[in-house]
């Protein structure tokens, strides 16, 4: 433990700074509980408003207690120690560390309690609809208890009753649909359209993958405008082309490039001179690429699943269809036609903002997740937070075995299907955690030819996902998973009733296979975690090859010597030692690629802010109609002999307002082809982050006066009545249709399945 400590001391951590403090606390408010149960409930919630007032805790060792008194009578459920002190650093802005089954769940709703009796309004960050309304559900005895309201945000609610539950003091919702709202938001022309309320506090359930996994996923509102994808016979062309000869992806499979062969097998199939020539290089070549790109790097049933005749890609990582994700138009395009499907059209993109920029327009930030050590770095360098690691309420009894090593993809699966046919032969439990939907049917399909029966809970099926996971600690159970982070359910050993319980714990609990070392090692202990919960026996185990993705992309470019054995497996500490190098390299570039990225991302969130703020003046002041009337001072004094100034306000609202959007989507659009053809500069041996910010910045200071001039042209001779400005007459009307999506631009997707990844690797 002394080494531990001083690892946290190193990294900044609050393991040791905090613990005694906090269990101090925790001490505490254990010897109050007795003087609070003799409350009636009304005298227990005078107290802790009491402690509250003033929008900040007077005793947080009182508050603890009264929380814990509450859910006591209202849920039925005494929080352990642990749990109070998790909820206390949480209620002081850490991310804490909790092992899975530990009861976060409780936890996240007592701190958003505690909040909220500050005067606070909390959003409660799930990963998906399913959580949302779990939680909410769960916990709203606990809240109303004090007088707080609580509610749920998921899709299918209308603005309406959206503006309802954003006006509870605590908002459990998928931070898709938060980030959403946020973007529509940024569309309306008059305040009462708004469906948000802001709030002070974010409490983030599977801090990691909200935080870091899918911190740079960009959520998209669009508008109708058709899009751009490979036409004509592009896409057969390029199926005709041969891997190695005609083109080569890099090592890492972010990139393909057509080879000079394969670029004159490409211009003789379509007839024409050079795809480098002016009139191609923009629209040809670029379509050619994309083709590429989806035939080579986006593979089926591993990066997107065809269902119901549309593509549908999968969220690497959580194992699950990421329902309203897509690629950039182009990709998203050429990966239809590849499939012999409906080509969808894209759209103009009015705005986006990625999950990242969302999170940090909150004033405080907290959050749960059993993998938050691994995290560290990240939440630190981007969100200033620190980490709490909260211990075990039971002493941990899963044994986590060496991983067994193995020379080739085909040694190493006939090895699974071996170990797990002995263990299930005995009953005992196994959850199998596979790195890709193809992967988890290959080897369910595999099991079965062994009468094997396999419950299969992947991308393809996740509407089953709680009852597969319920029943996966089951006597005899074998459940083959893709990532389980953000599952939100518990295994109990036994079955969801615990039936068989005695019997599975003495068989040694729930087995835990891993088909492969992820690309962190967060995600391993992700899986990890799932057995021995809650002092829980049980074993977890990590087969890997030498061919596997993690060990080909972290060990490129170096050689290492084995002579495997019986079987192909490699028992070697030196091999061992090599394959957790291959994972630090792959942290460490996923790290910064992250941080390569964010700084693209930072500015354009910095320039948001100022749009955001101009809009916020334009919505909520007369500063459209001053700022028109002083430009066009004629057609203001024409106008205001016949129209009443709430009308001018309204109609000079209306017209600031579109070209204003209008100028942030066409600058949203200018940025994103910079980006993408950014390292070119480095060609020219300019620095390509300086060369961006220099054009954004001198494209942003166009964009305010690009919308002010045609904000006064417009005014000048649009028709305006009692109705306001009738921008649509002279063809300026919003998009009449809008939708809202996500980019799939997660760097932790994997190989071929990142598109930032892809841009950002030309210039690392």
């Amino acid at each position: 433990m002394a080494g531990f400590n001083w690892f946290w001391k190193a990294m900044g951590g609050q393991q040791s700074r905090n613990q005694k403090r906090s269990r101090a606390i925790v001490d505490k408010a254990r010897t109050i509980n007795r003087e609070l149960d003799a409350l009636d409930d009304a005298q227990l919630v005078a107290r802790a408003r009491d402690l509250a007032s003033g929008g900040s805790v007077s005793d947080p060792a009182e508050l603890l207690a009264v929380l814990g008194v509450a859910a006591g009578r209202t849920l039925c459920m005494t929080p352990f120690d642990v749990q109070s002190q998790a909820t206390l650093r949480l209620l002081e802005g850490d991310v804490v560390h909790m092992a899975t089954g530990e009861g976060k769940t409780l936890v996240g709703a007592m701190a958003a309690t505690g909040f909220a009796l500050t005067g606070k309004r909390v959003h409660c960050i799930t990963v998906n609809d399913y959580l949302a309304r779990r939680d909410a559900d769960w916990m709203t005895p606990l809240v109303e208890f004090f007088g707080l309201t609580v509610g749920a945000i998921t899709e299918k609610l209308t603005p309406e009753e959206r503006r309802g539950v954003y006006a509870c003091d605590i908002v459990y919702g998928p931070v898709n649909e938060i980030g959403f709202d946020v973007l529509r938001d940024q569309l309306i022309t008059d305040r009462s359209q708004a469906v948000q309320k802001g709030a002070d506090v974010a409490i983030v359930d599977e801090a990691d993958s909200v935080l870091v996994d899918e911190a740079l996923v960009p959520l998209v509102l669009a508008g109708n405008e058709p899009g751009r994808a490979p036409r004509g016979r592009i896409t057969e062309v390029v199926r005709t082309l041969e891997p190695g000869t005609d083109y080569r992806p890099d090592d890492e499979r972010r990139n393909v490039f057509l080879t000079d062969e394969g670029a004159a097998k490409v211009e003789h199939a379509l007839g024409i001179g050079s795809l480098y020539d002016d009139d191609h290089v923009g629209t040809t070549l670029v379509q050619v690429n994309l083709a590429l790109h989806a035939r080579e790097l986006l593979i089926r049933d591993v990066h997107y699943i065809v269902r119901d005749g549309k593509v549908a890609l999968i969220d690497a990582s959580r194992g699950r269809v990421a329902d309203l994700q897509r690629w950039p138009d182009g990709i998203q395009a050429a990966v239809e036609a590849k499939e012999g499907l409906v080509v969808t059209e894209g759209g103009r993109i009015l705005d986006t903002i990625t999950l990242q920029a969302l999170m940090v327009r909150y004033p405080t930030v907290c959050g749960m997740t059993g993998t938050a050590v691994e995290a560290t770095d990240q939440l630190r360098q981007f969100y200033d937070l620190r980490v709490s690691v909260i211990d075990r309420n039971r002493e941990l009894k899963r044994f986590d075995q060496a991983d067994r090593v193995f020379a080739t993809l085909e040694e190493k699966n006939a090895a699974i299907v071996d170990e797990i046919r002995t263990i299930h032969a005995t009953g005992q439990p196994v959850l199998v955690g596979t790195q890709d939907v193809a992967e988890s049917e290959e080897l369910a399909e595999r099991l079965r030819e062994y009468d094997i029966e396999v419950s299969v809970l992947n991308a393809k099926n996740d509407a089953e996902e709680a009852r597969i996971i319920a029943e996966a600690g089951d006597l005899g159970r074998v459940t083959v998973s893709t990532q389980m982070a953000g599952r939100g359910t518990d295994i109990r050993l036994g079955g969801a009733d615990e039936a068989d319980r005695d019997r599975v714990v003495e068989l040694g609990g729930l087995a835990v296979i891993g088909t492969s070392r992820h690309r962190t090692a967060r995600l391993d202990n992700q899986l990890r975690g799932r057995g021995g919960r809650q002092g829980d026996p049980g074993f977890s185990l990590f087969f890997v090859s030498l061919e596997d993705d993690v060990v080909t992309a972290g060990g490129a470019g170096e050689e290492i010597t084995v002579t495997p054995g019986s079987g192909g497996e490699i028992d070697s500490k030196r091999v061992r030692d090599f394959i957790e190098h291959c994972q630090r390299v792959t942290e460490g570039q996923l790290l910064e690629i992250h941080s390569q990225t964010w700084k693209y991302n930072k500015l354009i969130a910095d320039q948001r802010e100022i749009i955001d703020g101009r809009r916020a003046e334009i919505l909520d002041t007369s500063a459209a109609w001053e700022s028109l009337a002083q430009r066009a001072p004629d057609r203001a004094a024409e106008l205001s002999g016949k129209l009443s100034r709430e009308v001018l306000d309204k109609a000079a609202r209306e017209i600031m307002l579109y070209h204003l959007d209008n100028a942030w989507s066409d600058h949203l659009a200018l940025l994103d082809d910079v980006r993408e053809s950014i390292h070119l500069r480095a060609i020219a041996r300019e620095t390509p982050i300086d060369e961006f910010h220099r054009i954004a910045v001198a494209e942003f200071k166009e964009l305010a006066q690009t919308a002010m001039a045609e904000s006064v042209d417009t005014f000048r001779t649009v028709r305006i009545d009692e109705d306001g400005a009738h921008l649509e007459d002279h063809g300026l009307a919003r998009p009449s249709a809008t939708w809202t999506y996500m980019v799939n631009d997660n760097p932790l997707s994997g190989s071929g399945n990142s598109v930032i990844g892809s841009i950002t690797s030309m210039f690392r």
